[in-house]
């Protein structure tokens, strides 16, 4: 049996391992060690087991993520998605589909410290439905957009799955920060205008509500400002060099708990809950990355990267069609897979033929990130939409899975756009010098 075949075999039982329900990480180590056990020795699988592992939790950089985490939790605590819905609908509330547009702004805004597009979802939807339901939006378009919203949250920076990706490809976490920037924002006034053109053929979708008076609307402005000065400041400095990603991170976890003890909002229980929460997710993360790293090296080992590369070259294949080849796989691939293990799957298999062909690895985050985010929202999966169903048992699956085709094909117009015109990932970067 040739070593592609195993490492293919290998892919498929990770397939296996993870319809079963078995964790993420887990099942990535089970078959990075047993897979390097058949082809070198158990011996020695072991010992690389044991190496990786050393590494991984040893690694200076690795702590920026307890710290990102711990500084969303704080600023979560301190009442930011009730914020930043509540200022975007006091300015866009009053036209058509206006609190659509401002669970948007607010998961665009709350993206930027949660970094999850799960908990973005989470929080907006928890402010944002109730208050859409009571303003008589249609059931399918206000889970659509808050759904589609949600995954601003993973591409945002401070992204989460732009820095385990960082880690796993050994990229600068800084210079993926800053290429999400301009992505970021053009995936949210994309969905923006899929609300505008919903709403303009069908007005009942997404009714205005009363126009907020403008002195009303500035001392919303004031309780984000805070909080919007800390993300630029930390998120900034870091694109800029002030900070490497380890102190942005330390200066974001000091800074949200400031704002947390400005706004009366510390606790023991706070403290407590936010410590908790955040050491249960760092443990997680750290097993998957452990085992991601782990079929990496099996991966290699395998030769199959390199094989499909050189399959690729032999085909003649420019760029664009493995490009578009991989984004095939990755959107078929994601509508069962969840979106960390689709990634971390497809990393080891797809960033060496990135490599070969040329191709920015900083760019290839975004673009494999942003394809992840569809999974998020597409059919059978769809994280984002069975959260929501928690959330509202009332409004059937289907409606809400219809709710979203609109943003899934604006999804689909936006990652084509990504592909035809990397420089929307790589100018902010290469201006910065990040």
């Amino acid at each position: 049996m040739s070593v592609e075949l195993i490492g293919l075999l290998g892919i498929v039982l990770l397939l296996l391992l993870l319809a079963f329900g078995l964790p993420i990480g887990v099942s990535l180590a089970l078959v990075g060690v047993g897979g390097m056990a058949l082809l070198i020795s158990p011996e020695a699988a072991l010992i690389k087991a044991g190496v990786v592992t050393f590494e991984t939790i040893s690694r200076y950089e690795l702590g920026v993520l307890p710290l990102f985490l711990l500084m969303a939790h704080f600023c979560f605590q301190a009442g930011a998605s009730q914020d930043f819905f509540e200022v975007a609908a006091r300015f866009v509330g009053h036209r058509r589909g206006g609190l659509a547009l401002a669970s948007i702004a607010g998961c665009a805004g709350f993206g930027a410290v949660s970094g999850s597009s799960l908990a973005t979802v989470a929080t907006i939807s928890s402010v944002a439905l109730p208050e859409m339901r009571k303003h008589g939006y249609a059931p399918g378009f206000a889970t659509g957009a808050l759904a589609a919203g949600g995954t601003l949250g993973v591409l945002i920076p401070p992204s989460g799955a732009l820095i385990v990706f960082g880690i796993i490809a050994e990229q600068s976490i800084g210079k993926l920060f800053a290429a999400a920037v301009i992505p970021g924002l053009t995936q949210a006034l994309f969905y923006m205008g899929t609300i505008f053109v919903v709403c303009r053929i069908n007005p009942a979708l997404g009714p205005a509500i009363a126009r907020t008076p403008w002195r009303e609307r500035w001392p919303a402005v004031r309780r984000v400002a805070d909080i919007v000065v800390l993300i630029v400041f930390v998120v900034g400095g870091l694109m800029i060099g002030w900070f490497t990603p380890t102190e942005a991170a330390a200066v974001g976890c000091v800074g949200s708990l400031g704002l947390c003890a400005w706004r009366k909002r510390v606790s023991r229980a706070m403290l407590a809950e936010s410590l908790r929460t955040t050491l249960l997710t760092t443990g997680m993360i750290y097993v998957v990355i452990i085992g991601a790293l782990l079929f990496s090296v099996f991966i290699s080992i395998t030769g199959l990267a390199q094989q499909m590369s050189a399959t690729i070259q032999v085909m003649e294949a420019g760029p664009l069609t493995a490009i578009i080849v991989m984004a095939i796989a990755l959107l078929l691939l994601g509508s069962v897979l969840d979106g960390l293990a689709l990634m971390l799957l497809m990393t080891p298999i797809f960033l060496p033929i990135v490599d070969d062909l040329g191709l920015s690895p900083i760019w290839f985050g975004i673009f494999l990130v942003r394809t992840m985010e569809i999974g998020f929202v597409h059919p059978p999966l769809g994280l984002n939409v069975y959260v929501l169903h928690e959330m509202a048992r009332d409004i059937p699956l289907g409606t809400m899975f219809r709710g979203i085709v609109p943003f899934l094909i604006t999804d689909f117009l936006h990652l084509a756009l990504l592909i035809a015109v990397p420089a929307l990932a790589l100018w902010l970067p290469g201006v910065l010098g990040s």
